[in-house]
């Protein structure tokens, strides 16, 4: 598998894993704080760091049929969220390539 090169952030508030602290998304990159995750509120990240994605799945959700990615954090294998591949409603398409992260699985590192 090889070695994995973390990314450390800098910024404002830095996102973190809850499990481990590791680095995970900045405040800048939050696109919205409106979304519901499994364990309640989520937030909608432009891009992430640090993270390993598993296979792609149809899910139904609220919004409707999408294809995603569950991610976790590649240092402690926590699930923290999942990232959009396909979205299958027209107006639902922004969200393609972007990040779900649960708030309940991310603390402020700094």
């Amino acid at each position: 598998m090889g070695l994995i090169h973390k990314q450390f952030l800098s910024g404002n508030r830095i996102y973190g894993c809850s499990g481990c602290k590791t680095h995970l998304a900045t405040k800048d990159g939050v696109m919205s704080t409106a979304f519901q995750g499994q364990h309640g509120r989520a937030y909608l990240f432009q891009t992430v760091v640090n993270v390993i994605e598993g296979p792609p799945q149809d899910r139904p959700m609220t919004t409707g049929l999408h294809t995603v990615r569950d991610i976790k954090c590649c240092e402690c294998y926590q699930v923290i969220g999942w990232r959009y591949v396909k979205a299958y409603n027209e107006d639902q398409r922004y969200k393609e390539g972007r990040y779900i992260l649960e708030k309940e699985l991310l603390i402020v590192v700094s």
